[in-house]
């Protein structure tokens, strides 16, 4: 597929913003391998531009914003890069918690809570009440999180259901697997953007991309901006999605 171009160009129609975006942020320590900086070096200042982006979102209307925040996969990476990416959570709520609950914005997380850090599973918990009655943007924070490990999950629920007589085997549709995932109140997202260059999604929202447009822009994270953002927004505009049929559907 081919990659969005970014330009100072005129932006894209508000009124016609995709109702959810996600966003694999990727690019953090090759943007600070080229500049001769420490990996922890990227990831904080892929911060700045998660809290840049989240502004912008809101700014131009967009409703849901997933960001693939820290895979399941990721645990493999060096113990004292893991450490950073956790000391950055554990700051990132501790600094920015309070900004978000002000600007009305809802936290939700998806991914596995089991086998977390005590106080990482606390803070997780803590964003989630504090803004729970937020009515703004939500953000959702896939963190622990893998695709195929949602969907085993959703599986082993509804075996339980099936084994406790609560649902018969005929009963299992696509929309009752779907309400098992982590959150089954969210839409699907309607663009997912992906940042450094790379064309995959990496085991990201398998089930909810089945109709997404996909755009990946070739910049790295860190220096995603409002630019970039409409950028994929002008290029999620020219497609036509038509979910399988003939007809494009307009909107989101």
């Amino acid at each position: 597929m081919a990659e969005a171009k970014i330009s100072q160009s005129a932006g894209p129609s508000f009124e016609v913003a995709p109702r959810h975006v996600a966003i694999i942020m990727d690019g953090n320590g090759r943007w600070a391998a080229a500049r001769g900086l420490p990996r922890g070096e990227g990831h904080r200042r892929g911060v700045e531009a998660l809290r840049r982006t989240i502004r912008a979102a809101g700014e131009i209307g967009i409703k849901f914003v997933t960001i693939f925040s820290f895979s399941a996969e990721n645990w493999s990476r060096p113990a004292n890069e893991v450490g950073d990416l956790m000391g950055i959570l554990r700051r990132f709520v501790r600094n920015d918690l309070a900004e978000l609950h002000r600007r009305g914005v809802r936290v939700r997380i998806i991914g596995e809570r089991s086998g977390l850090e005590p106080d990482i599973g606390r803070l997780l918990v803590e964003a989630e009440e504090l803004t729970k009655n937020n009515d703004g943007l939500t953000l959702v924070v896939a963190f622990n999180y893998g695709a195929r490990q949602e969907i085993a999950r959703a599986a082993r629920r509804i075996a339980d259901e099936v084994m406790a007589g609560r649902m018969k085997p005929g009963e299992i549709t696509m929309e009752r697997f779907g309400a098992f995932l982590d959150a089954p109140d969210i839409p699907d997202p309607d663009l997912i953007i992906r940042t450094s260059g790379e064309q995959r999604l990496s085991n990201f929202l398998l089930w909810q991309s089945a109709y997404s447009e996909l755009v990946f822009l070739p910049i790295f994270w860190p220096d995603f901006d409002r630019v970039a953002l409409e950028a994929a927004i002008c290029e999620y505009q020219q497609r036509e999605r038509r979910f399988g049929g003939l007809a494009a559907k307009t909107g989101s």
